[in-house]
């Protein structure tokens, strides 16, 4: 995992009055120990360290709407409650509605991408979907009781045609919306225990329910609502671990292929099918180091077939390949930028776009991975600009080994 510490670049400076005269000012030295600020240059947190290549790169983090603070500040200053105003009956703040906070993140579980970019994001403490547009930076809701009717959601999942499905623990069905974000529909009242994680393979038409009450995946039609199949054995308490069985299974993604993976959490593993929904194999076992499981969860699989897992317990996201070998992890418990407090969900985006979700700390980190077609044209520029002698601080090559940075486990993506 980084040490977030290390990339601490600089501190806040300032300027205060130092003399009598008013019209003159200068800088005064704060010690950023005693004031609390501390400016993080993001574009240097990157897994791994340096010098070895860097395959993830922290973007940004999205916490909900939009907060226009030096608006906020004035209102609040201006309608400044005193006793005059409370015997006139003036509201007090707190219930002034031009004076309230725009909905902020407060518990993230599933997201996913449309097709146009958006992330969409499941607050079951707002109990609302938030959805980003990453390029424009506006942040849009679909709200319970507005757009849709919301007991306790929990997974997403979109489709070609950008339909939004999302499960609901409480109201034990999947809630179907349409482009629009308005509710068109909803099924699996009478098959649904808990419903949680979603996957959808558009290619086959499939929607698979990841039930972890029932220790199953369900797998319905996408266009019928009509259920098809069953993964898994339910009714035995949670104690099943054989060969696709499941104790207590949160989060499902699918790749390219139609293959179907399933975190299965109390086993502390990965179960792998294909798309007729026989077992193909497994991947990892309970631990707290590197490649192993301390309660995985959300789960995504990137433009290249890496398959991204994320480790509730450890606080770390971990990328193996198909055959269940560790590539790169990284994460560390904590509330700073590549950090993670209660870490749930993922999902990546065809231009590599990561989003992590928190359950307790209400946000969303935004990662960039360096696909291997990007990763393998920096090498060559890379190696050539050294053979050259033109890349700053190169030097001739040697038959020497490189430095491993943290959470690089010296096996490239």
């Amino acid at each position: 995992m980084s040490r977030a510490a290390c990339f601490i670049l600089s501190f806040c400076m300032l300027a205060l009055p130092a003399t009598a005269d008013f019209h003159k000012k200068a800088p005064v030295k704060v010690d950023p120990k005693k004031d609390g600020r501390y400016v993080f240059d993001i574009s240097k947190l990157v897994w791994p360290n340096p010098p070895a290549m860097a395959r993830i790169r922290y973007m940004n983090q999205l916490t909900g709407e939009k907060i226009d603070w030096d608006k906020f500040a004035s209102l609040k200053k201006k309608h400044k409650q005193g006793w005059m105003d409370r015997i006139a009956g003036d509201k007090p703040l707190e219930q002034r509605k031009d004076l309230k906070i725009p909905y902020q993140l407060i518990r993230v579980y599933g997201m996913a991408y449309d097709s146009k970019g958006r992330l969409y994001a499941a607050d079951q403490g707002v109990s609302a979907i938030f959805v980003f547009d990453l390029e424009s930076g506006s942040v849009s809701l679909i709200r319970n009781r507005y757009e849709a009717s919301f007991g306790m959601i929990n997974g997403l999942a979109i489709d070609d045609d950008d339909r939004v499905f999302v499960s609901d623990t409480k109201l034990r069905h999947i809630t179907v919306l349409n482009p629009d974000h308005k509710q068109v529909t909803s099924f699996g009242t009478d098959q649904l225990q808990s419903p949680a994680g979603l996957a959808i393979d558009t290619a086959n038409r499939l929607l698979y329910v990841v039930d972890t009450q029932r220790d199953q995946v369900l797998v319905y039609s996408p266009d019928t609502f009509k259920l098809l199949r069953t993964i898994g054995t339910t009714g035995k308490r949670h104690t099943l671990s054989g060969p696709g069985q499941f104790s207590l299974p949160t989060n499902a993604a699918v790749d390219s292929e139609g293959n179907l993976y399933v975190t299965d959490t109390l086993n502390n593993r990965l179960e792998i099918f294909d798309a007729s929904g026989e077992f193909v194999s497994e991947i990892g076992q309970p631990g707290d180091g590197p490649g192993f499981f301390a309660r995985p969860k959300g789960i995504a699989i990137d433009p290249d077939g890496h398959i991204w897992v994320v480790d509730s317990v450890q606080q770390r996201v971990q990328v193996f390949d198909n055959t269940g070998r560790l590539l790169i992890y990284f994460g560390q418990p904590g509330g700073k930028p590549g950090q993670f407090n209660e870490a749930y969900g993922i999902a990546i985006d065809p231009k590599g776009r990561v989003a992590v979700s928190e359950q307790y700390i209400g946000r969303v980190q935004l990662f960039r991975y360096v696909n291997d077609a990007e990763a393998a044209a920096l090498k060559a520029q890379k190696d050539a600009e050294e053979a050259k002698g033109t890349r700053p601080g190169s030097a001739p090559p040697s038959s020497g080994g490189g430095t491993k940075g943290s959470g690089d486990t010296g096996k490239n993506p």
